[in-house]
């Protein structure tokens, strides 16, 4: 197929395998990475896409209209889902092969067959056709994994772990963790889990307890397995990432990845001798396994949402928590979910040229003003403009809101005449 020939280009050579890499030029943060088996490395972004990277240059896949959470090969081609309720396919033709009621948050492949996990409480079997079916699950569905071509396991958001007979129709409870299950691993032998609570465990295929390897850290928000080097990277909520060696299940590597912040994505170089990690920074990390702690603990540099609260001002502090992720203050695209905000102040709603906009803010008749900025974040986007894409932030104190719009004031004009 075509898009073999252009994967193909896209692998990073065996001596690269062993630096310390960075892959740069999202806007948003990092929320799924996937590497073939050819050792291509795809990732997904808050900022509405997945980059495909030739060493450090990264080719553009656009068409989501929301967060992109999760992207993974499969024998079809790429594969993306996001807060767009949709699944897609980067394969010669470039198109959705499946819709969810909510946002999806996992994907797994068998072949050329996808399974999605979504949080409208289905999980989504795919075909490249876009022919498929759903599976009800019980509770919103937070990770998906195939035990061989007939068998799936499913962790919800309400703790519990399922497993599906796609052939028989029979599905089973294998058992009830009390906190949502985020992340999960199937070999023949054992499955390995990542819980909301922090519990990482690993248990036969009927439930009973082989290991417990849970540490005070939480919640678990990505796993990956590399069979061959037996081992297991487990990433955090703050911002560390553990490596666990499955003939015994001891902690070979526990390092933190990240100056502040979860880790969200991790995947093993075909390898395994590197562990790729995204999270609340734009960029991606790919470290060598060997060097791990040559570079703990953490990665060299700022970042302006990633400094002390204390160190910035009211107004700053609340665009770092509440806006910096989607949108940039500076003149010019960007990579980011949102429009610049640049210029705002006396600025029609959706007006920026070239920024897709929903139908609703295409058509609003709302200047932004100190007025309707404030009223937008007492109130809540969701509810000041419904039908809109901005995320659910509310900024409850009125001194907040006063500051934040000071700040914007002062950082949305400079360089304008």
């Amino acid at each position: 197929m075509r898009w073999v020939s252009a994967l193909l280009l896209l692998c990073a050579s065996a001596a690269q395998a062993q630096e310390f890499t960075t892959l740069k030029g999202h806007g948003g943060p990092i929320m799924g990475i996937a590497v073939s088996p050819e050792g291509a490395v795809a990732t997904a972004s808050f900022d509405n896409s997945v980059g495909l990277w030739s060493e450090r240059a990264p080719r553009w896949l656009e068409g989501h209209a929301a967060a992109v959470n999760t992207v993974l090969f499969s024998d079809a081609g790429p594969v993306s889902a996001g807060d767009d309720f949709s699944v897609r396919l980067w394969g010669d033709t470039p198109r959705i092969v499946g819709r969810h009621k909510g946002k999806v948050t996992a994907l797994a492949a068998n072949g050329d067959q996808i399974a999605a996990a979504s949080w409208d409480g289905t999980i989504g079997l795919w075909s490249p056709t876009g022919e498929g079916r759903l599976l009800e699950a019980p509770g919103g569905v937070n990770a998906v994994a195939f035990d061989g071509p007939t068998v799936l396991l499913a962790g919800t958001s309400n703790g519990l772990l399922m497993r599906y007979d796609l052939s028989s129709g029979e599905e089973r409870q294998i058992l009830s963790h009390g906190f949502g299950i985020n992340e999960v691993i199937v070999t023949r032998d054992w499955i390995a889990y990542g819980a909301v609570d922090g519990g990482t465990r690993v248990v036969t295929h009927e439930g009973e307890d082989i290991a417990d390897i849970t540490l005070d850290r939480r919640p678990i928000l990505a796993m990956a397995y590399h069979e061959t080097t037996h081992r297991i990277a487990v990433g955090d909520g703050h911002g560390y990432i553990m490596l666990l060696d499955t003939r015994d299940w001891s902690i070979t590597k526990d390092f933190r990845a990240t100056r502040q912040g979860p880790v969200w994505a991790l995947a093993f170089s075909p390898d395994g001798e590197t562990v790729w990690a995204g999270g609340l920074d734009d960029v991606a990390y790919g470290w060598p396994v060997a060097a791990l702690d040559d570079f703990a603990p953490g990665i060299s540099g700022e970042r302006s949402f990633l400094r002390a609260a204390d160190t910035m001002p009211n107004g700053e502090r609340q665009f770092m928590r509440k806006c910096s992720i989607c949108h940039a203050v500076t003149p010019g695209p960007s990579r980011k979910a949102g429009p610049t905000l640049h210029g705002v102040f006396g600025r029609q709603a959706g007006s920026v040229p070239g920024y897709p906009y929903s139908d609703t803010l295409a058509g609003s008749d709302i200047i932004w003003t100190d007025q309707t900025i404030d009223a937008l974040f007492d109130s809540g986007p969701d509810h000041y403009i419904p039908g809109s894409k901005m995320p659910m932030q509310v900024i409850t104190g009125g001194d907040d809101r006063a500051a934040l719009i000071a700040w914007l004031r002062q950082a949305t004009t400079k360089g304008t005449p």
